[in-house]
């Protein structure tokens, strides 16, 4: 058994390793290029990577709950552009902090639409992420910050898309939920992009920008978001079919150290004594949360 929760708690280690990368390459590349055409590509590369898999393991299912699939589809959209843009604007530690937010509100959606309960842990870990996450925010008086928009969108949107995961593996082979999703996140940039030129907007400007054609080193930054994303993934699944759900989740919270080193690296400034002892509250409150609801 300790063989197996060292095995899971290190394949764990190594997903959150190859997403602080995935978005450090998303940083490079949005200097240059809209956050909806990184999306774009990314979603292109992560279809033709799962599509292969088609040819070895046919798909089997039950399938008939079509608008939820569309609805888990859109609003993992919004949480990826979200999240991409945040990237594209803030420090890395603060946008993938403000992602690690979404288990503390899938939480919660749980209890509303599922019907799980939570435990006075679990309300312990949810008040420790949200104060968490106000002190990485630290708003000023009433005034909200883009940023401080995008990062709840993110973390909401994800939790939400999460949760209906959780009745969509009911019905649907996941590989399916997953290309609904990428599709969708083909799709709808694709129109953006297309538009852009001819229809400007400051409430959507996080998905919207016009085609640029990626050049040089670009390319090998877009391929390198897709493979980094799908390695995480896999090996994501592994980490979670060696030990216990909690074990794993609780490892994954260091993706926001990892992503804090790589921003550093890269030219972010350190964050304020009281933006570390925010992201150490909302890794507290994940923690929590992860170990109540395993």
């Amino acid at each position: 058994m300790v063989k197996n929760i060292n095995q899971g708690v290190w394949f764990m280690l190594v997903s959150a390793f190859y997403l602080a990368f995935m978005s450090a390459f998303a940083k490079f590349l949005a200097a240059d290029m809209p956050t909806v055409e990184i999306v774009f590509f990314r979603n292109i590369i992560g279809v033709l990577l799962i599509s292969a898999t088609f040819f070895k393991v046919p798909v089997r299912q039950e399938g008939g709950k079509p608008w939820l699939l569309l609805f888990r589809a859109g609003v993992g959209l919004i949480a990826m552009l979200s999240f991409f843009y945040n990237v594209a604007n803030i420090s890395l530690a603060d946008a993938v902090t403000y992602s690690r937010m979404s288990p503390i509100f899938t939480a919660i959606f749980a209890m509303w639409f599922l019907r799980e309960r939570i435990g006075k842990k679990g309300w312990l870990a949810i008040i420790i992420g949200f104060v968490g996450m106000l002190l990485v925010m630290q708003p000023a008086g009433l005034s909200v910050e883009e940023s401080h928009v995008f990062g709840l969108l993110n973390a909401v949107c994800a939790a939400l898309a999460f949760t209906s995961i959780r009745e969509l593996n009911k019905y649907y082979n996941t590989r399916i939920i997953v290309l609904s999703f990428m599709g969708i996140g083909i799709l709808v940039p694709m129109i953006s992009m297309m538009i852009s030129p001819y229809y400007g907007s400051e409430t959507l400007n996080f998905m919207m920008g016009e085609f640029i054609m990626p050049e040089g080193m670009q390319w090998l930054y877009l391929l390198a978001i897709g493979v980094t994303a799908s390695l995480a993934q896999i090996y994501m699944t592994k980490a979670y079919g060696q030990t216990r759900a909690g074990i794993v989740g609780a490892a994954g919270y260091s993706v926001i150290i990892f992503s804090l080193i790589i921003g550093v690296v890269l030219g972010d400034a350190l964050p304020s004594l009281l933006g570390v002892i925010g992201i150490m509250a909302v890794i507290s409150g994940g923690v929590l949360i992860a170990r109540e609801r395993a």
